[in-house]
């Protein structure tokens, strides 16, 4: 998924992690940088197959998904040489990202192991000290490269500590042939870290002095430093970030920056109810979305300051976003449901059998394809699934602008017809009498087994593969 990922630093091993992973537009029309941004917009829609070949393709594509290949992060003589004893323990998976044929799981502990899809082997564990914990996973794309974001019981796990590894030594077993990144910053909580596909920046915070760095995510040059104590949080949208100051008792201080070089295009103050907490501020575009509690959203458009005002019974507040840049929508998530909205205050789509799972909208376990046409989640089965009982989900794969549900992977709809069994007895329901495990398999869980509590799920485009991790630390491969 494209967008903004960011990690904080916790006083504990594997607990409070913050990562925001949103998509923003492509587009600005914020003036100063409206013509650079269009560019990027231009080359973006340039590149897209035909939206109408691919919604009509959409359901071919994932008809005949069925469960492939099981991964497992735990291997105890594997894990013999790491000195911290709850990284020998078997834990749930709670990031998974693929990147040329290589899967790779991190687990809750801190583990993270990678597999390869060609040999579908596990190639190493990318744990290089035996006190390191591994936080969070970033591809970066601009170099071929997995960076990831980790803690070490060395400094009683304080501060972050982030390293560049190139996929092709990864793909020879050498996950120690990488290299630190951002030496020179002090990443101890609250700081954070946090990677911008979009704009192929970098963005890190030091509380100790109050400062935060951008740097380029393809070479990791430093472009410039904002040395402000006043600023309480900075949102990244495409060519622009916002900062957003100390709350006075009736405004909030807003800024616009360019964000090549941290020129500020914009200084203004949004007038707030007095007393009233802010829910949240949101930057898209030329429009910013703000909204207190028990109030409106208000969505102010920047240019010209024109306010539009969204009823507070229509439009509550929701635990996460997703911005469409592609669309000029957003999706909002809450209490399970998911919905997409205009920029008028417009209610565009609800889903349809489209229930998550999860209540606090775990972003791992959503899926928006780059053309943004698709919505891949885990969510609750029908009622009326024989197999749906107990903590087996389905995969769902929806149409943003439709709400329709396209494809569903389910336990029961892997069963075989007329007794023939055509998976080889990989992927058939518990109760397939035909499913034989041969010696050489390594998918010891039935369909329904791979579909309880899952924990994280990636969808690889390229390769047309869902992968899911569960809290066994198993990871799942769902393909043609």
């Amino acid at each position: 998924m494209e967008g903004g990922r960011r990690i904080s630093v916790s006083p504990r091993p594997c607990s409070g992690r913050r990562v925001v992973a949103k998509k923003r537009a492509r587009g600005s029309g914020v003036d100063g940088f409206v013509n650079s941004v269009k560019k990027l917009q231009r080359r973006e829609i340039s590149s897209k197959r035909d939206r109408a070949f691919s919604m009509s393709d959409a359901q071919e594509r994932f008809r005949n998904i069925r469960l492939q290949e099981e991964y497992d992060t735990h291997d105890p003589k594997g894990h013999c040489s790491m000195g911290l004893p709850f990284l020998r323990k078997r834990s749930k998976i709670i990031e998974i990202v693929a990147a040329r044929d290589i899967v790779f799981a991190l687990a809750h502990s801190g583990v993270c192991a990678a597999f390869s899809r060609e040999t579908n082997q596990r190639i190493c564990f990318l744990n290089v000290s035996p006190d390191e914990v591994i936080r969070s996973l970033f591809y970066n794309k601009n170099n071929d490269s997995l960076i990831t974001v980790s803690v070490y019981a060395s400094d009683n796990f304080s501060s972050l500590k982030c390293r560049s590894t190139r996929i092709e030594y990864i793909r020879r077993g050498k996950p120690d042939a990488g290299f630190a990144l951002f030496e020179s910053e002090s990443l101890k909580w609250p700081g954070f870290v946090e990677f911008d596909d979009v704009n192929g920046k970098v963005l890190t915070y030091s509380a100790q002095d109050s400062i935060y760095k951008v740097f380029d995510l393809k070479n990791y040059t430093m472009l410039y430093s904002i040395s402000d104590k006043h600023v309480q949080e900075i949102k990244i949208s495409p060519g622009i970030m916002l900062l957003i100051f100390t709350k006075a008792i009736s405004h909030v201080p807003l800024k616009i920056l360019s964000i090549e070089d941290g020129t500020v295009l914009k200084s203004f103050n949004h007038l707030l109810h007095r007393n009233k907490k802010v829910d949240f501020i949101e930057q898209f575009n030329e429009k910013l979305l703000v909204k207190q509690e028990n109030e409106n959203l208000q969505i102010l458009d920047v240019r010209n300051f024109e306010l539009t005002e969204v009823s507070r019974t229509e439009f509550m507040t929701p635990s996460a976003f997703i911005f469409l840049y592609e669309n000029q929508l957003f999706l909002t998530f809450r209490d399970r449901t998911v919905a997409v909205w205009n920029f008028r205050g417009e209610l565009v789509t609800s889903f349809e059998d489209h229930l998550l799972w999860h209540p606090d909208c775990n972003t791992n376990n959503i899926y928006i394809t780059s053309d943004q046409d698709l919505i891949i989640s885990y969510c609750k089965a029908d009622s009326d699934d024989p197999l749906s009982e107990g903590n087996a989900g389905s995969i769902n794969i929806s149409n943003i602008l439709t709400g329709k549900c396209l494809a569903k992977i389910r336990a029961s709809n892997s069963f075989p017809m007329e007794n023939e069994c055509s998976c080889s007895g990989n992927c058939c329901g518990s109760s397939c009498a035909l499913k034989k495990q041969s010696p050489a398999s390594r998918i010891r869980s039935t369909v329904a087994e791979a579909l309880e509590d899952i924990t994280a799920l990636f969808y690889d485009e390229e390769r047309n593969e869902i992968y899911t991790g569960n809290r066994h630390g198993l990871v799942h491969v769902w393909s043609n």
